[in-house]
């Protein structure tokens, strides 16, 4: 095995799971969707609609990641007001081609739109536009909406057995707020921004998609859809679209050599299908390449149990496949572009906010402040670093032309993960009660605080900290906290130059 493949396997099967979260979430799915589907077979539903109460749980597990067990729940109650609509829409326009068109395009708008509200609105989103998807994969009619209507409820309600009773991975392991984006408006809000540069490319898609297959259209207008999803730049676009390509092309091979065999067997085929429903959940977050390699590979398996999968209709998957990511492409080229370099500074300067907030909530808490808290500052600093990683993939992927850009932005990872972690051994100390305030500490946030300040455009002046008594004596908790504040000063100042290359920038132009 080369050690490309090898480092791409460990990164998806051996990544880093703190208490086991992806591992329980994965297995939790595979019982949610499970026993969706055992609900609808033991109502006497058929095929189709127990197949899109698979999805309707699937998606149910996987969307909803609202903060709070609550709110969760709201969530996932929500979802019929979106899917019920929606599939009576989508089955309604079943054989006026034009008009239904015209419908998916609207849907994609608003499913993309509804960001703007945050965890609950991009799940409902994807929802919706996942049911008018699944009633072209289906060929679904009006005659069936009844059933898809039970199939959905049932669903939805094993899902929540499962998620709020049987199972609930969130009481266990609190999921931290994701940092919300800096405020602004009109075609400068990003929600708004992608539901023009999605729906464009979906329109493409559908277009080009149409003409490959009058049948199979909508794997197109699914690829650039989902090629959008938690993107904000020109480049992690055409990463992630080159990464569905990939996983797509390797569970077409798969699938040429597992699924069509299999030629729909039942037990066999939801076998695999519970292996690909875990595989997805458990690759999807360090791995969008492998994700897709599952969910490719079941799809071919659902096709298996339709009685329509053959050797040519991979081949069409992979078609249009190609057709939306070409759309997406497309889309983030021409249609209000962003590039890496603009959506990149802007994570790389929340990033340095966090470690600011960090370090100050920190001294606080060694001079004294029992109400200082800094653990809910360093969390906010790991989910904006995940970002920083996602916005600057394009500049480090292996076929990025731009070789120098991308060295620098090496650098300013490590020099990134240098701060987080003396930010992270800061807090440490501050947390414990023992530790008392020396008067070399003030001196030392001063100095981080100015350095801070060099990098992050903020318009406001470094701020005087503010000394109280000092300690007669160096508690090592305060010996502790200057060997964080004095590493975390070297890593900013090494930080200064990548970031400060070039004439526009380490980013510029990418």
């Amino acid at each position: 095995m080369s050690k490309g493949r090898e480092a791409v396997l460990k990164r998806a099967f051996v990544a880093p799971d703190p208490g086991r979260l992806r591992l329980r979430t994965a297995a939790r799915a595979v019982l949610g969707t499970g026993l969706a589907v055992a609900a609808a077979v033991l109502a006497g539903l058929p095929l189709p609609a127990t197949i899109l109460g698979g999805l309707a749980a699937l998606l149910a597990l996987f969307t909803v990641g609202d903060p709070t067990v609550r709110r969760q729940a709201v969530t996932t109650a929500l979802l019929p007001a979106v899917g019920f609509p929606v599939l009576a829409l989508a089955t309604a326009l079943h054989g006026r081609p034009l008009i239904r068109d015209a419908a998916f395009l609207a849907v994609v708008f608003c499913g993309v739109y509804a960001r703007r509200w945050g965890a609950r609105g991009q799940a409902l989103g994807i929802f919706g536009f996942m049911m008018f998807f699944a009633t072209q994969f289906l060929h679904a009619v009006p005659a069936q909406l009844p059933q898809l209507y039970a199939a959905e409820a049932l669903a939805l309600a094993a899902c929540g057995l499962v998620r709020f009773g049987l199972w609930c991975v969130e009481r266990r392991t609190p999921p931290p707020a994701v940092p919300a984006p800096p405020a602004a408006r009109g075609l400068a809000r990003p929600t708004t921004r992608q539901a023009f540069q999605n729906t464009f490319a979906c329109a493409l898609a559908l277009g080009v998609g149409q003409m490959v297959s009058d049948e199979r259209w909508y794997w197109a207008v699914g690829t650039a859809w989902w090629i959008f999803v938690n993107t904000a730049s020109r480049g992690e676009t055409l990463v992630r679209g080159f990464r569905r390509v990939v996983g797509t092309v390797a569970g077409i091979g798969v699938g040429l050599v597992v699924a069509v065999p299999l030629h729909g067997a039942p037990l066999p085929t939801i076998a695999l299908v519970a292996v690909c429903v875990f595989g997805i959940f458990y690759t999807a977050a360090p791995s969008y390449s492998w994700m897709m390699f599952f969910v490719t590979v079941m799809a071919g398996l659902l096709y298996g149990l339709l009685g329509v999968l053959h050797p040519g209709l991979l081949a069409l998957r992979l078609e249009q496949t190609l057709v939306g990511a070409a759309g997406a492409a497309l889309a983030v080229a021409l249609v209000l572009p962003v590039t890496t370099h603009a959506a990149t500074d802007a994570w790389v300067q929340r990033a340095l906010l966090a470690v600011r907030e960090c370090t100050a909530v920190s001294a606080r808490r060694l001079a004294g402040d029992e109400a200082a808290d800094p653990a809910p500052h360093v969390a906010e600093l790991e989910l904006l670093l995940a970002r920083v990683r996602t916005s600057l993939a394009p500049l480090l992927h292996p076929l990025s032309p731009l070789r120098t850009r991308g060295d620098r932005a090496r650098e300013v990872l490590v020099h990134l993960d240098d701060c987080a972690r003396q930010a992270r051994g800061l807090a440490e100390v501050a947390a414990d009660p023992d530790a008392s305030h020396d008067a070399r500490l003030t001196a030392a946030c001063q100095r981080v605080e100015t350095a801070l300040h060099a990098l992050v455009a903020t318009g406001e002046t470094p701020g005087a900290a503010t000394a109280p008594d000092a300690a007669p004596h160096h508690h090592p908790g305060a010996e502790r906290a200057l060997a964080h504040l004095h590493d975390l000063e070297a890593a900013l100042a090494s930080l200064a130059t990548p970031l400060r290359s070039g004439r526009r920038g380490v980013f510029a132009e990418a």
